[in-house]
Order: structure tokens, then sequence, then C-alpha cells
């Protein structure tokens, strides 16, 4: 054990002072998203944020991500992190001014977007600098062990400090979290680049062609890819559909909707330590499918038909329990097959490719409800078979759409464990 600390310690201490940081700013986003959906009463709105978070982060990631391989990772995370700093003070100021407005949240989030397209390549790439690779699986349990925790503490640490002093005090704590992260960086740790002799001589668009024809070059990777795009769009419509559902029926308590909040942490928390004890699979592309068939075919169904909280807070553990596990072993299929000087190209080109559906998703998940389902609802007799299966009221629309995303999630993954049980991945 002993060994094992020191031949990981500096990717410890990065990862244990990023993930604080990475709470301080859920808190913040936590407390705005809140404030955004009770001022405006508006799921669309709301889902807007995240929307504005993945547009530039989708539509320029395959560009950031060939800089990325070209510039120092330090730096670039330095610079990014720097930057997302700047864009909380601002925020700040315009609170503490009272003239905050939702069209500033949605610029915010736009700009942090921007500067998470060119640190997650780089930050990827960092991670595989600093871990050996017989270390991978535990260190990709690590990461899912940092936003579990995350996932439990927001909602709990967020309206404790909301109702203490407001925003302003969640995010000066945001602020301290960022300080503590950003000097232990630029002091203590130190990332090697990888060993590479084309990189610089490489103009950018030959770096994103290299990046997309080492994809086409393995189809594995790129159906993976594909499929989490598929995955993408169903858990962004759930997480935009499932403040409007819980908040909808419990006459906005958005202390039920911390506790469900809650339980998704317990869950991923859990599913942590079964990722980092779990000896590896034999066939670790279908332990993925598994994972996030068991995901789909559980959660939207039982939200759908529930309006207990108990229950919404068990349909959350079943979606949520066997995630990590999913994400471990997908981290080592990546690492271990794409080679260390092409990961900035080909992580770029898969987000892209993989997250392009998230604001899709956020977006018409946040039209449907607030334009076709609810006004559907309303217009349904109380005794009808909708109402019966569904509810009634305001929240009941928001209920149907998650029986549509649970059908459309056991579909996906029946279509992509048929085309991915062709590829065979022997590492």
């Amino acid at each position: 054990m002993k060994n094992s600390i020191n031949n990981i310690k500096s990717y410890l201490l990065l990862w244990s002072t990023q993930s604080l940081s990475a709470l301080g700013s859920s808190m913040t986003s936590y407390a705005l998203g809140l404030w955004l959906y009770k001022s405006t009463g508006s799921a669309l709105k709301a889902a807007l944020l995240t929307v504005c978070s993945y547009a530039p982060y989708v539509i320029m990631s395959i560009f950031a991500g060939a800089l990325s391989d070209k510039w120092n990772k330090k730096r670039t995370m330095l610079t990014c992190d720097l930057f997302a700093a700047f864009t909380t003070v601002t925020a700040f100021l315009l609170i503490s001014a009272d003239a905050l407005e939702p069209w500033h949240l949605l610029l915010i989030n736009a700009l942090n977007g921007l500067m998470n397209t060119v640190q997650q390549p780089a930050s990827e790439v960092a991670a595989t600098q600093l871990i050996p690779k017989q270390y991978y699986q535990k260190t990709g349990a690590l990461r899912s062990l940092s936003q579990s925790l995350n996932t439990i503490l927001t909602p709990v640490l967020a309206t404790m400090l909301f109702a203490f002093g407001g925003v302003s005090t969640v995010i000066i704590v945001d602020l301290s979290t960022f300080l503590i992260a950003f000097m232990v960086l630029l002091l203590f740790i130190r990332i090697p680049e990888p060993e590479t002799d084309s990189k610089e001589k490489e103009t950018l668009i030959a770096s994103v062609k290299s990046g997309l024809s080492w994809l086409k070059a393995n189809p594995l990777i790129l159906k993976l890819i594909f499929f989490l795009s598929g995955i993408n769009l169903i858990a962004s419509a759930n997480t935009a559909a499932l403040s409007p559902l819980i908040l909808s029926k419990t006459a906005s308590s958005e202390v039920k909707l911390g506790w469900v909040n809650f339980c998704i942490g317990l869950a991923t928390l859990a599913g942590s330590f079964i990722a980092s004890a779990s000896p590896a699979p034999k066939n670790r592309v279908r332990a993925i499918c598994l994972a996030l068939f068991f995901s789909m075919s559980t959660e939207n169904f039982i939200l759908a038909f529930s309006d207990s909280p108990a229950v919404w807070c068990f349909a959350v553990v079943l979606g949520w329990i066997f995630i990590p596990y999913m994400g471990a072993n997908l981290d080592v299929v990546f690492r271990s097959t794409i080679p260390p000087d092409m990961q900035g190209r080909v992580y770029a080109c898969r987000n892209s490719l993989q997250f392009f559906t998230i604001p899709i998703g956020s977006l018409c998940s946040g039209a449907l409800i607030d334009n076709f389902f609810e006004p559907l609802m309303s217009n349904q007799d109380s005794g009808s078979y909708l109402c019966s299966a569904f509810g009634t009221g305001k929240g009941s629309g928001a209920a149907m759409l998650m029986a549509v995303l649970g059908v459309s999630g056991v579909a996906v993954c029946v279509i992509f464990t048929i085309l991915l049980k062709k590829e065979h991945y022997k590492r």
C-alpha cells in the first residue's frame, strides 16, 4: 500500500486539491441554478444553463485538443483555472450590487464551458503522465469517488451556506477552494510532457485530422464513443427533468431535491468502492454495456411512476450504483489504447462526438416539458390512464418524459451491445 501511494503521490495531491476546487464550483453552480429556476419557474430556462456550458465545449473541443497536445499541460490548466475564477468573481460582484440577471449566468456558463474545453484534454493527458499503467483502474475509481463526494456534499453544503449568508457566501468558499488548488498545482506538481517529435511541426488542422484518423482506424473506441453519446442524450434529459419533477410534485421543496441528489452521491460513492475493489473483468466492453443497461432499465421507469420521495431516492441509487464501475473500465480502455502523445487530440475528438448530445438532451427536455408533456397532461381527465400512470398537476409531464427516456435508454443499450459484440478489447 505504501509503495502504491508513493508511486502516485503527485497524482493524489493533484486529484485531491482539484476535487476540492470542483466541489466549490459545484456548490456555486447549484446555488445559482436554484436561483434561476425559482426566479423564472421555467424548466427550459434552467436547462439553458447546461446548454451554455456544453455548447462551446462541444463546438471547440476538437480544436482545443489539438492545441492541448502542442501546449504545456500545466500552464494550460493554470490559465483555465484562473479564468474560471475570474468569472466567479464577476458573479460575486453582480450579486453584491443586486444586479444579477439570468442572461449573466448564461454568459458566465458559456465562458466557463469554453475554458473547460481547453483544460479537460490537458488534464486527461496530465493524469496519464502521472499515473503508472497498472494503477489506471484504481485511479479511475478515485475520480468516481471524488465525483460521488461532490454529489453528496454539494446540495448539503450549498444549502447550509446559502441559508447562512446567501449566494455570496457560497462563492467565497468556492474561491477559497480554487486558491488552494491553484497554488498546489503551481508550486508542488510537476507534469512531464509526452515524448513526441511531431507535435510542434504539425499544423492545427493536421492535428485535428490525425485525431479523427486515429479514431477511424480504431472502431472499438469509436463505437464506444457513439454509445456514450446516446447514453448522454438520455442522461442529460433525465438530469434536466429531475429538478422540475421533484420541485413541482413537492411544492418547491429544495430539501427533498437535496435528499435525492444526496442519494445519487451515496450511490456513486458506493459504486466507487465497488470499482476500486473489483478485479479486472474478462471483457471490459461487456462490463460497460451491462452497467449502462442496468442503469437505463431501472431509474427512469421508477421515477416516472412514483410520487414518493423515498422511492425516488431508491430509483437514483439503482441508476447510479454501477456508473463508477462503468467509468473505471471505460477509462482503462481509453488510456491503455490511445498513445500518450495522441491523447489530447483523440480525447478532444471524443469530447465533441460523445458530449454534443448533452446540450441537445437538456434543451429538448426543458422544451418538451414546458411545451408538450405538461400541456398534454393538464388536458387529461383525472381518471384517464395517463393520469393514473403519471399523476396529475404540475410535474406529471416531467414524469411522462421520464418513462419515454426509460424506453429510449434501454433501446440504445440493446442496439450498441449488439454492435460492440464483434469488437474485442484484449489489453
